[in-house]
């Protein structure tokens, strides 16, 4: 057995929202964990550690997007040793990251509210935004259409299992052209919108993407930019998206500022999607 005291126990433990922009898309997620953590330290964050000869501080990620995409919800957890205001903690987090990883929200985990895991629980599904330069509005609103009037649309992908094949249709609460949005573009594009459940395995947006081109020849000439807006509970009546953090924030414990007021634009809430002039389905 290690040497030396025990580490000091958990007193509060926030969860977080943060954002992943700009370059830092393309960053991994051991690289961002590891920014986190010299962040954490550098901000002098009271995070616990785990016992053992290595501990590691208690910092866990829940739901992280893949490499290359960006989001604007991202959350991970911190284990403090002593109790600290989250407002105090997101801008001190914020100020301690590199630019692109910017912290949106913190919140406390009201006390005896359940395991760590339960956010991850909340996490049901995620509202994308694919941005598809090159391709007009009509062709991708006629793949839109043609996606969702199939029944199945399988697609294939390499895992750590090997290739393995399913279908990427059953995931997809709604899809869309969002019109508005492509309109307003500073170049030619198709902007689409879908909030995708989060299924074994995980359907992606590459999968969708896939799938357009199998159902209707819909080929981007360019990579897509892909960010994630939102990620939380589905309601399935209205196909909209809650906000994970509001089960914590109804125990009337302090919650965090967005940092979208004063830090940089503003951020979508979680299933705060408005409807677009568009081809759309829920199931």
């Amino acid at each position: 057995m290690p040497e030396g005291p025990a580490p000091a126990p958990v007193t509060q433990r926030l969860r977080v929202r943060y954002a992943k922009r700009g370059r830092l898309r393309f960053t991994s997620h051991r690289d961002i964990s590891r920014a986190v953590e010299r962040a954490v330290r550098r901000a002098g964050i009271p995070v616990a550690f785990s016992a053992g000869f290595s501990p590691h501080p208690k910092i866990s990620y829940t739901g992280a997007a893949a490499t290359g995409t960006a989001s604007e919800a991202e959350y991970l957890e911190l284990g403090l040793t002593e109790p600290r205001d989250p407002a105090r903690v997101r801008a001190e987090l914020d100020a301690a990251l590199p630019d692109g990883l910017d912290i949106v929200d913190v919140v406390i985990v009201p006390a005896g509210s359940g395991k760590p895991s339960a956010l991850a629980d909340r996490l049901e599904a995620s509202d994308w935004r694919i941005r598809l330069d090159g391709v007009a509005s009509d062709d991708a609103a006629a793949a839109v259409a043609a996606f969702l009037a199939a029944e199945t649309v399988e697609v294939e992908r390499l895992t750590k299992k090997g290739r393995r094949r399913f279908d990427a249709r059953s995931a997809v609460s709604s899809l869309e052209l969002d019109r508005r949005a492509t309109e307003a573009a500073d170049a030619p594009c198709a902007i689409l919108r879908m909030v995708v459940r989060h299924t074994t395995p995980a359907v992606r947006p590459d999968d969708i993407l896939t799938g357009l081109r199998q159902v209707a020849d819909l080929a981007p000439p360019s990579p897509p930019l892909v960010t994630r807006l939102a990620q939380g509970p589905l309601d399935a009546a209205t196909g909209g998206l809650a906000d994970p953090l509001d089960p914590d924030r109804e125990t009337g414990t302090p919650a965090g500022n967005d940092a979208g007021a004063a830090d940089g634009p503003a951020h979508p809430q979680p299933g705060g999607a408005a409807s677009t002039d568009a081809v759309s389905a829920h199931r």
